[in-house]
Formats: structure tokens, C-alpha cells, sequence
């Protein structure tokens, strides 16, 4: 057993570091979420078998190379948790997992057709700059064919990390981005240079490279399902809390 599982605690010494932290309401909410999963489940007669929680936990055991019993039990002590503890946590997940199918699957196509846009995926480039006329005399440097967008990136934007990449971002979905950029972002034609925009973080030049249609994956799906779900969860919660005695 390491030093750090050898320390006992009191119930009373977690609380107050929760507090501190500031993170006893997160604990809170989560357990009054597992809560409502739990009543949920047993009136519509859901359930995890022991057979589901041990795929699970194979399947685990076999992603983290967790190849013998001994690297299991190692694992579980650096993370102070017994076998049990970790087997209830898979099922607590494969509960809700379940839960969320049978309430919001067939949702799933509806939600994706009204929210279509918001999947929309780009490959995206782009540079910031601190000052309004460094932005606009790199726009029309570029324009003019005086410097390429990667080599103004490489050069003057004022993030080390795309600086090295040469103003790289990857593919981005509209939700990770400012709603004011993610507008101008998204209507630029492909291979167009679009910019400045201003934000907090400087003016923004850019360029897409490719548009990603939006297509319901299933990760898409399994994204959405667990939006809907989540968004049920807090309005559970919150009928809860206004009608507890």
C-alpha cells in the first residue's frame, strides 16, 4: 500500500477540503443525480447484470494494459479504492447509459435534424494578432500573394503553440468557438481568407480549409443522447429541490 493510502481521513477533513475547493456542490448534485437514475430505473425496470459489469471492466483491463490480476490491484490502491468500488462505479455508469437509450433514443434523429448546423465541422487555420493594423496589413499582404497565411502565422501570431503549426486549429465545431467568430468563421467560402475579427483574445485572420458536413455518427448520436439525458437530469433535479418538503 503507497504512503498516500496509508493516511486515514475522517469524514469531517473530506468535507471541509470539498468546501474549500469549492467542488461539495458538484459532489452534492451528482449524488442526487445518481439518485434520480436509481428511482428511474427501477420504475421502468432497468437493470445491469454482474455479466455487463464484467465486459465492462474487461474491456477497461484491456484499453489501460491491465494485462494481470496484479496490475488490477495495483491500480486500484493507487486509486484507494477497493474491487467492489470500482465494479459499483461501472454499474452506476451502465445504468445510466441504459437509462438515457431507453428515454431519449428515439429523440436522438429529431434533435440532430433541428440542430443539424451545430454539428457542422471545419478544418480550420487562423492567426491572432494583438494590434487591429498588424490584422489588417497581414490581410492584405496575404491577399496580395506577399506572404502565404502559414508563413504570417508561423511569424506573427502570438501563440507559440500555432506559431509552430503555422496557425493549425484541426477541425472545430461551431460550439468551440465565440458565437460573433464562429459566425464569420463558418460563412467564409473555403480556401477564402476571412478577417480581422476582434475578440478578447486579439484580431482574428483566417482561412478554412474543408468543410465537414454533419453526418449522425454514432458518436454523434451518443453525443446528443447524453445532452438530452443531462438537460433531463438537471430538470429532475431542479423539480426535486422546489418540491422537497
Amino acid at each position: 500500500m503507497n504512503n498516500l493510502a496509508k493516511t486515514r481521513l475522517d469524514l469531517v477533513e473530506i468535507v471541509n477540503s470539498l468546501k474549500k475547493e469549492i467542488r461539495l456542490r458538484e459532489v452534492y448534485q451528482k449524488i442526487l443525480f445518481q439518485q434520480i437514475i436509481e428511482r428511474t430505473s427501477k420504475d421502468r425496470g432497468i437493470t445491469v447484470t454482474p455479466e455487463e459489469i464484467q465486459i465492462e471492466a474487461e474491456q477497461f483491463r484491456a484499453k489501460n494494459r491491465l494485462e494481470k490480476a496484479a496490475d488490477t490491484l495495483a491500480w486500484l490502491e493507487d486509486c484507494m479504492i477497493s474491487a467492489d468500488d470500482w465494479e459499483a462505479g461501472i454499474r452506476d455508469r451502465l445504468l445510466a447509459q441504459k437509462l438515457a437509450q431507453a428515454l431519449f433514443s428515439k429523440e436522438v434523429e429529431k434533435y440532430f435534424a433541428e440542430n443539424k448546423i451545430n454539428f457542422e465541422k471545419i478544418l480550420l487555420y487562423q492567426i491572432i494578432v494583438p494590434y487591429q493594423k498588424v490584422a489588417f496589413e497581414l490581410f492584405y499582404q496575404i491577399e496580395e500573394r506577399e506572404i502565404s497565411f502559414y508563413h504570417a502565422a508561423h511569424l506573427y501570431d502570438i501563440d507559440a503553440r500555432r506559431r509552430m503549426v503555422c496557425g493549425y486549429e484541426g477541425t472545430i465545431t461551431r460550439s468551440q468557438l465565440i458565437p460573433d467568430l464562429a459566425a464569420n468563421i463558418f460563412r467564409t467560402p473555403v480556401g477564402e481568407l476571412g478577417g480581422p475579427v476582434k475578440t478578447e483574445a486579439g484580431y482574428h485572420l483566417f482561412l478554412v480549409e474543408e468543410l465537414i458536413c454533419a453526418e449522425l455518427t454514432p458518436e454523434v448520436r451518443e453525443e446528443i443522447q447524453n445532452q438530452i439525458f443531462n438537460q433531463w437530469l438537471t430538470s429532475e433535479l431542479t423539480y426535486l429541490l422546489h418540491n422537497s418538503p
